[in-house]
């Protein structure tokens, strides 16, 4: 297709909207924007901006989409090649995004966003060491750019550098207090201890009237997290509260949306059609599944201390494949034949194959989510391990509400949404209980602390390994972590934070409400669940 010029300057629309989307007013920017394309349906520009809120949305497959037809449109449009690299990385299609970053490079091979990008893409395929190098390229180009400082500390975080990270962290928040995403980070290493004049300094941020509400929601968690250590739970559940409030105004969940795909998924995925023959039969992989702060990242931990297992991170493909087949899933998956099933299990060793680095057997997958897919996993790779990382509801929901997730977790806003997923993915892991007994291994956090190498050994009997002394001193193990539980897992297992969710017992009501039968059965499944 032929590409088209445009004038130098933004049409006065598209300036309204590109300031409509600085202050966050998504919903008026694309008002301004869908009318202004159907009258100029080329104007590359406008489809850039419209895939950039898609993306901002969450709705990243629409902003893919449109970003192509950008560059469909003109080929040389950079901006909209940049764009689209950041979206696959965040699809978790980093290796996709690695043909476009030449092509940006080769177009502006001096910008300095363009080296972040490639340390970004990196990152997300496990090269962490050429990724850090980038990074202090970059650190060193700009040593006052609070960003730049920002992800640079992120890396040094995640391969266990710990100090390092804290520095860099605190050098950017001394250059922008009001960047709240580098409180929070400080806060999210869990080992951090706020001073009095680090609260007082957010305390003043937060009476900012200008401050954009990203750094708003950032800085209420790290608040809470902060008087949480102080054991100034009231005040601390307040600041937790209004950094939900606040975050679930953009991301609110659909009431009884996930209920229905549990129930379906139920129906469909049948003792029967679970017990035909199909998939790839290797057992290389070990998925980690259940609610997030959980133990998941202890279990991978774990694992990945035995010396023929290698951690990975949470890998989006599982829920790519199952998504993909025409129509929506369950649905889609359930006529798949046993070559279209092995096709599917021979796709996923193929996806995830990049992050793979050693030559060790078998690997960890800790995607918690991927419990919704736990039937897909077992009709794709039969022979594959599924372990269930599961935590006391009260504590395990609390966590997950003290937590600030980038994305992907929008439950987390809310107790009574928490409750309603908690019950959810019990009801399914229950299912898959009744009609596979033995498939899936229960590790119970609270088990786990009591009897530590007890639960270590059935786990790895479970998965067909001999006992390794290692895998009992898991805290010494170096590898790079990708997960908030980073700093946890570096050190022995510690009873304090199970009981936690008791100093805010006064605030769970909700929570209690919407667990109703499940609380009351836990560890175990209630023989019914509640209604919805």
């Amino acid at each position: 297709m032929a590409t088209r010029s445009h004038p130098s300057h933004y049409h006065p629309r598209l300036i309204e909207a590109a300031a409509a989307m600085h202050e966050n007013r998504l919903d008026v920017a694309e008002r301004i924007l869908k009318p202004y394309l159907k009258e100029d349906p080329f104007d590359v520009r406008a489809i850039r901006m419209l895939a950039e809120l898609a993306a901002r949305v969450g709705r990243l497959k629409d902003s893919e989409t449109l970003l192509r037809r950008a560059l469909e449109i003109n080929p040389n449009f950079n901006a909209a090649r940049v764009n689209l690299a950041m979206v696959l990385g965040r699809l978790g299609r980093a290796a996709e995004a690695l043909p476009l970053l030449d092509e940006i490079f080769a177009a502006e091979p001096d910008r300095p966003g363009n080296l972040s990008l490639r340390a970004a893409t990196l990152a997300r395929l496990g090269d962490f060491e050429q990724a850090l190098e980038l990074y202090e390229q970059i650190v060193a180009e700009t040593p006052n750019q609070p960003r730049s400082l920002h992800t640079y500390a992120h890396m040094l975080k995640t391969v266990g550098r710990q100090a390092q990270a804290v520095a860099a962290y605190r050098k950017a928040a001394a250059i922008d207090p009001a960047m709240g995403e580098i409180w929070w980070s400080l806060a999210n290493l869990k080992t951090v201890k706020f001073s009095d004049d680090d609260i007082a300094t957010m305390k003043a941020v937060l009476g900012r009237d200008e401050l954009k509400d990203n750094d708003r929601f950032h800085i209420e968690f790290a608040l809470g997290k902060a008087l949480h250590d102080l054991q100034r739970s009231d005040e601390a559940f307040a600041h937790y509260a209004a950094g939900n409030a606040l975050r679930r105004k953009y991301h609110p969940v659909i009431p009884g949306h996930l209920t229905e795909f549990v129930t379906r998924s139920i129906e469909l995925f049948t003792r029967d059609l679970l017990a035909s023959p199909g998939g790839n039969e290797t057992q290389d992989p070990i998925f980690v599944v259940g609610m997030p702060r959980a133990g998941s990242t202890l279990v991978e931990q774990i694992l990945s201390s035995h010396s023929l297992v290698e951690g990975t991170a949470e890998l989006p493909e599982m829920p790519l494949i199952a998504r993909r087949e025409p129509g929506h899933y369950p649905a889609s998956v359930i006529g798949l034949s046993a070559d279209e099933r092995r096709a599917a299990g021979d796709e996923y060793l193929r996806r995830s194959a990049v992050q793979r680095h050693t030559t060790k057997p078998f690997f960890v997958d800790k995607l918690p989510n991927n419990w919704m897919f736990a039937p897909f996993i077992h009709m794709v790779l039969p022979n594959a391990k599924i372990i269930d990382a599961r935590r006391h509801p009260l504590g395990c929901c609390m966590s997950n509400f003290r937590q600030h997730f980038a994305r992907g977790q929008d439950f987390t806003y809310d107790l009574s949404d928490l409750g309603r997923y908690y019950s959810d993915y019990v009801r399914l892991m229950a299912h898959m209980d009744a009609v596979l007994p033995g498939r899936v291994h229960r590790v119970v956090y609270e088990r786990m602390i009591d009897d530590t190498e007890a639960e270590i050994r059935a786990l790895l009997d479970y998965c067909g390994l001999e006992f390794e002394p290692a895998c009992l001193e898991f805290y010494k193990t170096e590898r790079a972590v990708r997960t908030p539980s980073s700093e946890q897992v570096r050190q022995p297992i510690y009873k304090d934070a199970a009981d936690e969710w008791q100093r805010y017992d006064a605030y769970l009501d909700p929570l209690r409400e919407a667990l109703d039968l499940v609380l009351d059965a836990y560890p175990e499944a209630p023989a019914t669940f509640p209604q919805r």
